[in-house]
């Protein structure tokens, strides 16, 4: 690193893409049973009885399966001239505990896209939903530490920390029955309570001047409030958007996936809120809808907790060159049919371990600046 280079340089997410870090399942554990999340088994039917989810490191050979995929992406990045970095190993078996909650063991750092965000040249640190990745954090601290050094123009922001205590859920949220669900569904309101300020980072979505976020179990209303009391002063345009049909929200990059300016991919199972789709259609944005994926929700592996949906969590190298899991051959010929280079690449067994291709990534220098994709928008500020 240079001390006169822009190294942190990142506004939308398709630009030429020159620096990235990519995620490590080194050390992995099963996710917890906690209040902001109830992981459970996929594929078994209906009437089986449900066994405790496993708990402590996941099994040395899963691990081994996604890192070998990941050193796979990585090599495809570095045939690109993007330069890749890696985050700080962590012993993610060791509980948690603070003075407002315990947790019997960490997560993984497959996902950096949860954590951390580049808009333009600031790193943002979310606040984070769940217990068991409160300081997931950590596995990137150092590299964020060698940037701010490198780079005189970057700023570094960490938003306020939630006490993670029984009080900021909604436990009983997980037993709902599916009438309640419908109503509270259309209502926006899940596991966490809008007490606090809470969002992860992967619920935000830029497009140069605009940023997308959405309301889920995983980023509430005070966290919204909170980005775009930040994020205004500085010139941007923060929209809350929403996906009625989502039973559990969460993340927004295997729903709404901003291809190249004018270009959405869109997931056919969860529309757009009606009306929120009036800034895209104003400004001459184009609908795409994503194929189905070619597995569904039973055949995901045995403790994955994502949806089929994963399929179409793909990374942007540029406007015209994307990267796409290897098995998902529909969306691989859509894609093509759009213009795009396609650079498939094996990423199932990554799925365990919460995401794809752009839930493993974090990119930190893209061409590019800041520009208006949204020219005819009728945005009133917050602040």
């Amino acid at each position: 690193m240079h001390s006169d280079a822009k190294i942190v340089n990142s506004w939308n997410e398709w630009d030429p893409l020159q620096e990235v870090v990519v995620g490590s399942a080194d050390n992995a554990c099963f996710e917890p049973t906690e209040p902001g999340h109830k992981p459970q088994e996929r594929g078994l039917p209906p009437s089986a009885e449900r066994r405790p989810f496993p708990t402590g490191p996941k099994p040395q050979a899963t691990i081994d399966k996604a890192n070998e995929e990941l050193a796979s992406l990585v090599a495809l990045l570095e045939s690109q001239n993007i330069t890749v970095r890696r985050p700080e190993p962590l012993d993610f078996s060791a509980p948690l505990k603070t003075p407002t909650f315990e947790v019997e063991n960490q997560y993984c750092a497959v996902c950096p896209r949860d954590v951390m965000i580049t808009l333009g040249n600031e790193i943002l640190e979310a606040t984070m939903s769940r217990r068991s990745r409160y300081f997931e954090y950590q596995a990137y601290r150092e590299l964020v530490y060698g940037y701010l050094a490198a780079d005189p123009r970057m700023s570094w922001s960490v938003a306020p920390k939630p006490t993670m205590a029984d009080s900021m859920y909604r436990e009983e949220f997980w037993d709902w029955p599916l009438e309640k669900r419908h109503r509270e569904m259309h209502n926006f309101e899940f596991c966490v309570t809008q007490d606090e300020v809470v969002f992860d980072a992967a619920d935000m979505c830029r497009l140069g001047r605009d940023v997308l976020v959405q309301e889920s179990m995983t980023t509430n209303r005070a966290g919204i409030k909170w980005i775009t009391r930040h994020l205004e002063p500085q010139g941007f345009r923060v929209h809350p958007v929403h996906f009625p049909l989502d039973f559990f929200p969460s993340h927004i990059d295997a729903t709404f996936i901003p291809l190249r300016p004018g270009l959405i991919l869109t997931n056919p199972d969860r529309p757009i809120r009606d009306g929120e789709e009036k800034m895209f259609l104003a400004n001459d944005w184009e609908f795409v809808e994503a194929p189905q994926p070619s597995l569904t929700n039973d055949e995901m592996p045995t403790y994955c907790q994502s949806t089929k949906w994963v399929s179409i969590n793909v990374l942007s190298l540029s406007p015209t060159k994307i990267v796409c899991e290897e098995s998902e051959k529909a969306l691989q010929e859509l894609l093509s049919k759009l213009g795009f280079e396609v650079f498939p690449v094996p990423f199932r067994n990554v799925y365990e371990f919460g995401g794809s291709l752009h839930c493993a990534t974090w990119d930190v220098r893209r061409e590019g600046t800041r520009e208006d994709y949204f020219p005819n928008l009728d945005y009133t500020p917050l602040t």
